[in-house]
């Protein structure tokens, strides 16, 4: 495994659901710490880190409003869940030796800074590891809007989704037996194939500033490295070509 990271600064996309283990809610805290220690693999290369982090193993603002509640309030609560994700991962890198800030676009000051853009880069070039919760602080945006919006504000050089599956297929691989893996796809073949990797506006928010997503297995032991490293792991998409190690 190579270890000159292929990127400079990266912002990883986790779903609150990938925190919760195989608990149908909540946080499991070996999860986080194994997430923590994937984390820090990467971080001891000297790779700028920023995460993005849902909250679907608490509440989803999408589905408790088909259950009655109003949708508004319902992502507002979604955003809190992010939140509590947010802090339960700041304690899990910490403990891995990571340090850590967490940004909310929502005021929670006495538990993390609100977010400000040049205060978040500071951070990064100082050497630790910012979380942004509370998704983009608005209603009716996802947690990858997010991940796509804070990727584009910090300069990310990658989007990087980790899923629990290893990459992007034409189709549900759960469902259908004939999915085929998309090891490239340009964003507009994302879009117009409707394969919901990521929502639409998140996908064209990327394509609109050229920042290449990588979708790969999270819960896979050094994925998050060697994508970072550049081996051909998950699915790339992007209009240019998949980065690879020199050589």
């Amino acid at each position: 495994m190579s270890d000159e990271p292929r990127f400079r600064r990266i912002l990883l996309k986790l779903s609150g659901e990938a925190l919760m283990g195989d608990q149908s809610y909540g946080i499991d805290e070996r999860i986080v710490v194994s997430v923590a220690e994937e984390v820090k693999k990467v971080y001891d290369l000297g790779v700028q880190i920023a995460i993005v982090i849902g909250g679907g193993n608490i509440i989803r603002g999408v589905a408790a409003s088909h259950r009655g509640l109003d949708r508004v309030t319902g992502d507002y609560m979604g955003m809190l869940a992010t939140v509590i994700n947010a802090l339960a991962l700041q304690d899990g890198l910490e403990k891995a030796g990571v340090t850590t800030r967490v940004q909310t676009a929502i005021e929670i000051r006495d538990v993390a800074e609100p977010f400000i853009r040049r205060r978040a880069i500071r951070h990064l070039e100082k050497g630790r590891a910012v979380i942004f919760a509370a998704g983009t602080g608005n209603p009716f945006f996802t947690t990858d809007s997010a991940a796509a919006l804070r990727a584009n504000e910090i300069g990310a050089e990658v989007l990087l989704k980790a899923t629990a599956v290893d990459g992007v297929y034409s189709a549900d691989p759960a469902l259908d037996l004939n999915a085929e893996f998309q090891p490239h796809l340009t964003y507009q073949q994302v879009l117009e194939q409707n394969l919901r990797v990521m929502d639409a506006a998140a996908i064209s928010l990327c394509r609109d500033n050229d920042v290449p997503i990588v979708v790969f297995k999270l819960m896979e032991p050094d994925n998050i490295r060697g994508v970072v490293t550049g081996e051909p792991l998950g699915s790339w998409i992007g209009d240019s070509e998949r980065v690879t190690p020199v050589g």
